[in-house]
């Protein structure tokens, strides 16, 4: 079982304050009972014992599936100034130490990510759970909004769906079939892209290889893919 480490949450509700136990580090291959709990959202929630509301709490976590050669690092804005200034060193170090080593032996075939938010690292679980290149699913979360948004007559609706932030939610089915996630109006939208969508985008990402993320922990998200679409 991973070491617990305790701190004190506020209650979004009543205001109350509870010490409230918290992962830094997770390998789901010594706990294997923390992946479903980060897929599921769970690990960051807490229940308050005073009026009941269910609180989200995301915090500094390591995730690492050595399995898989998979490392997510959730770094939140909710850290304290120490402890950004501590996560910031190590990341720098780590990322420094892998462009340095000519051998290329230092984490060799591991996937690096960081992230902000729990709803990021969730994401990016579930897309290496399922085996799947982020990169591309980038990818083509961006070429769907495009052609959703040039099909569409509305240009208020054409933006919004420019603006809404698509997630991956699964892959399944005989064929692969992935489904994306993303609100509109108020509400949680899905729909469904063949797997071919995301073969062509691991062939345009092959033909250009600037769409590499740097070495060390790197984000890999809207923001960063629309740096290297332009």
């Amino acid at each position: 079982m991973a070491s617990a480490i305790s701190t004190t949450a506020k209650c979004s509700k009543c205001g109350e304050t509870t010490e409230i136990a918290t992962c830094p580090n997770i390998n789901v291959k010594e706990s294997p009972e923390l992946k479903e709990k980060i897929k599921n959202g769970s690990l960051f929630l807490w229940t308050c014992p005073s009026c009941g509301q269910v609180n989200l709490y995301p915090y500094q976590t390591l995730y690492h599936d050595p399995d898989e050669k998979v490392m997510v690092w959730l770094t939140p804005d909710n850290m304290s100034f120490s402890e950004k200034a501590l996560v910031e060193s190590h990341i720098k170090a780590i990322s420094g130490q892998i462009a340095a080593d000519k051998s290329g032996e230092l984490l060799r075939g591991y996937v690096l990510r960081r992230v902000r938010e729990a709803g990021e690292m969730i994401e990016k679980v579930n897309i290496f759970d399922a085996g799947l290149d982020d990169v591309a699913i980038e990818m083509c979360k961006y070429i769907t909004k495009m052609e959703m948004a040039e099909k569409e007559q509305d240009k208020e609706k054409a933006k919004a769906i420019m603006d809404a932030h698509f997630k991956f939610y699964k892959m399944d089915g005989p064929d692969n079939d992935i489904t994306l996630t993303y609100p509109l109006n108020g509400q949680i939208q899905g729909l469904v892209i063949g797997f071919n969508v995301y073969e062509d985008c691991r062939g345009i990402i092959k033909r250009n290889p600037d769409v590499v993320p740097a070495p060390g922990f790197s984000i890999v998200d809207a923001e960063w893919l629309a740096t290297k679409m332009r």
